[in-house]
């Protein structure tokens, strides 16, 4: 539902939203037997209070191994297994590790409106945040046991990942950027009323606003697909302020026909974020969704997530330039 905003739907009817990720192939048979991507293994890691997060991670595809990227992804209950050979292509010098959100499986399919009761009762910012520090911690930890390589790394976050970045950055050794797609880098709460705003749904956004902060009610119940735990964490969940005052290079990639997230949301942040001290770079996709494809008059996909790793590529070759260098022909 949530992607650091609403969707649009009336909020009574409004599903949960999948990570900014391109759908399946429309052939794609509907009940088949989960397969891993190539090159991805399986990692499950340490979350808070005994949790095991479930992570996939994969080595570069083409030397030289040049950098490393940690990816957070989006909201729902499927996993990026099935689609992350396709995702991540273009990420050819890059080790990767993606740390799935608590209780998702990252083979599961499961549709945003179909997730278990329980994974929509636990599922909120603080809860998510607790166990991905616990195992970004013991990631950095048992690299340097193991003596891997003091490689750069650039933290990404996809859509509603997007949110947790600025308090996962200092858990990253040798982190060199922060890469957000599909999120509007307001405050959740903020990017929600100007979607609302768009949508002609003030009154229901208010609405759910005065039962999240009512005390009345148990964290677990459940309002408008979300628990109220959820809405409650939304509510307060400071965003802008530590991206612009964040000590590392942003890059912002989003569509500009993008349904979940309104364009003045966009606007409003590059207009906060313009008195950054550190390098700050917006680049919208014309005509692209919320998942950064973009259809073409000819009937042709554009996968504007693979530009975005063109962008990574680039910086990798050439450090010193940085994350916002300008884009080669």
């Amino acid at each position: 539902m949530l992607c650091g905003c609403i969707a649009p739907l009336p909020v009574e009817q409004t599903p949960q939203s999948y990570a900014a990720a391109p759908a399946l192939p429309e052939n794609a048979p509907a009940a088949t037997t989960p397969r891993l991507a190539q090159g991805f293994a399986p990692r499950p890691l340490p979350g808070a209070d005994g949790a095991t997060l479930q992570a996939l991670q994969r080595s570069e595809r083409t030397a030289p191994l040049r950098y490393r990227v940690i990816v957070v992804p989006g909201s729902g209950c499927a996993g990026m297994g099935p689609i992350a050979d396709r995702y991540f292509a273009g990420l050819l010098h890059a080790q990767l590790l993606v740390l799935h959100k608590p209780g998702v499986d990252p083979q599961a399919r499961t549709a945003p409106a179909d997730c278990a009761r329980d994974f929509v009762q636990q599922d909120r910012l603080s809860t998510w945040l607790a166990h991905a520090r616990a195992a970004l911690q013991f990631d950095a930890a048992q690299r340097k046991r193991e003596g891997a390589p003091a490689l750069p790394q650039l933290l990404v976050g996809i859509s509603e990942g997007a949110e947790l970045l600025p308090a996962l950055a200092p858990e990253v050794p040798q982190l060199a950027g922060l890469v957000m797609l599909a999120s509007s880098g307001l405050d959740p709460q903020e990017a929600g009323a100007l979607q609302a705003e768009r949508l002609g749904a003030q009154t229901d956004w208010k609405a759910l606003g005065q039962q999240a902060q009512a005390g009345r009610r148990a964290d677990s119940a459940v309002l408008q697909g979300r628990s109220l735990g959820y809405w409650r964490d939304l509510w307060n969940w400071p965003l802008t302020l530590p991206l612009v005052q964040s000590p590392w290079p942003l890059l912002q990639v989003w569509g500009g026909d993008d349904a979940l997230v309104p364009a003045a949301a966009y606007a409003r942040f590059a207009e906060l974020a313009s008195v950054r001290t550190v390098a700050y770079c917006a680049r919208p996709m014309e005509g692209a969704d919320h998942g950064l494809q973009r259809r073409m008059a000819s009937g042709e996909r554009v996968d504007g997530v693979q530009q975005v790793w063109v962008w990574t590529e680039q910086w990798a070759r050439q450090p010193s330039a940085g994350l916002c260098a300008p884009l080669h022909p």
